[in-house]
């Protein structure tokens, strides 16, 4: 069971509280698991990355155990932390300005 934490405006967008949980079958990678976050929740799909391309948006990070995956590949393996379900991925809304 993988253990996702998404920012608060897309956990209202999606109607849930706290943190998601997903079964992945395979690898795990954040590719892998925002497909799975918006294949069960549909309403999530283009608010991440875009809809055809599927490259992260602006300002959306991805961290698992300590470490920011924004930049990496969306098939890089996860830690087997995250595998396991022991440690939660991260998705964050970034915020920039001055």
């Amino acid at each position: 069971m993988i253990r996702v934490k998404i920012p608060p405006h897309l956990r209202t967008l999606a109607s849930v509280s706290g943190e998601v949980e997903l079964e992945i079958e395979g690898p795990v990678s954040h590719g892998s698991i925002l497909d799975a976050l918006e294949a069960r929740y549909p309403m999530l799909k283009g608010t991440m990355r875009d809809h055809v391309t599927k490259v992260r948006r602006p300002f959306i990070r991805f961290f698992a155990c300590g470490k920011d995956f924004s930049l990496d590949a969306s098939d890089t393996p996860l830690p087997d932390a995250v595998a396991s379900g022991a440690e939660p991925f991260f998705i964050v809304g970034a915020i920039a300005g001055g």
